[in-house]
C-alpha cells in the first residue's frame, strides 16, 4: 500500500511540475486545450493543465537563414551560381504554428524559388550591379507570400556570385572596351573644347587689327628665342603700315 501511494505521489508531483512553465521574454506560449487553439501565453510563468493542454514555444527572435547556392541562367544567357541569407522573424504566434508546419523549412525553401525566380529575370551586368535594389525586390515578394504565417522578412542579402572563368575574362574584355570608348570619348570633346576657344580667339583678334599685329610680333618673339634652326618668316605689309602709324608717320610709300 505505501508503494501505492508513493507513486501515486510521485505522478501528482510530476504532474503538478509539468504544470508550471517559464518563458523567457524572447519566447511566446501557443497553447491547445484538447486539441483545438486556445491562446497565446507568455512571457514569465506561464500554469499548463497537465494532459488537457499543451504548449508550443515560438522564437521571437531575428532569425539567420542561409540560402544555399542556386544554379540559374540570367536573362542573357549567362548560368551563375549565387547564395544568399535570409533575416526574418515571427510576428504572430499563432499563424506560425498552426497555418504551416515548419515556418523555418517552409520559409528557406519559398526563399530558394524565390531567388532562382527574381535573379533569372534579369541580366548578368544588372546582378552584378545592382545588389541592392534585387535584394529589394526578393525581399519584398517574400515578405508577401510570408505574411500568412505570422512571419516578417526583414532583409534578404545576396552574399556571392559565382562566374565561370571564361565569363569572367569576357567580363574583363568588356571593361577594357568600355574605357577605352570613355577615354575617346573625353579626348574627342577635349578637342572639341580646344577647336571652340580657337575659333573664338580668332574671331576676337579679327576684330582688332591692332591685337593681330602684336600677336604676330609675339610670335616671332617666340621663334627667335629657337637657336637650334633658321626660319625664315614672311613680314606682311599691314604690319609695316601699323608700325609706321604706331610711330606718328604716314602712310608707308611703296618706293
Amino acid at each position: 500500500m505505501e508503494i501505492v501511494t508513493a507513486i501515486v505521489a510521485t505522478v501528482l508531483l510530476a504532474l503538478l511540475a509539468s504544470a508550471f512553465r517559464i518563458l523567457r521574454e524572447y519566447e511566446r506560449g501557443v497553447v491547445f486545450m484538447l486539441g483545438r487553439f486556445y491562446k497565446v501565453k507568455g512571457p514569465g510563468l506561464v500554469i499548463i493543465i497537465p494532459v488537457i493542454q499543451q504548449m508550443v514555444r515560438v522564437d521571437l527572435r531575428t532569425l539567420v537563414l542561409d540560402i544555399p547556392t542556386q544554379d540559374l541562367i540570367t536573362r542573357d544567357n549567362v548560368s551563375v551560381k549565387v547564395n544568399a541569407v535570409l533575416y526574418f522573424r515571427v510576428v504572430d504566434s499563432q499563424p506560425a504554428i498552426i497555418n504551416v508546419e515548419n515556418y523555418m523549412d517552409a520559409t528557406g525553401q519559398l526563399a530558394q524559388t524565390t531567388l532562382r525566380s527574381v535573379l533569372g529575370q534579369h541580366e548578368l551586368d544588372e546582378l552584378l550591379a545592382e545588389r541592392e535594389r534585387l535584394n529589394r525586390d526578393i525581399q519584398t515578394i517574400l515578405d508577401q507570400q510570408t505574411d500568412q504565417w505570422g512571419i516578417k522578412v526583414s532583409n534578404v542579402e545576396i552574399k556571392h556570385v559565382d562566374i565561370d572563368e571564361s565569363m569572367i575574362r569576357a567580363i574583363a574584355r568588356q571593361a577594357e572596351a568600355e574605357r577605352e570608348r570613355r577615354a575617346k570619348i573625353i579626348h574627342a570633346d577635349g578637342e572639341q573644347q580646344a577647336a571652340e576657344k580657337l575659333v573664338e580667339a580668332a574671331r576676337e583678334l579679327s576684330a582688332e587689327g591692332g591685337a593681330m599685329q602684336l600677336r604676330y610680333l609675339q610670335t616671332l618673339t617666340e621663334i627667335a628665342g629657337e637657336k637650334s634652326s633658321t626660319i625664315v618668316f614672311p613680314l606682311p605689309v599691314g604690319l609695316l603700315e601699323g608700325l609706321n602709324r604706331l610711330a606718328g608717320g604716314g602712310p608707308a610709300s611703296n618706293d
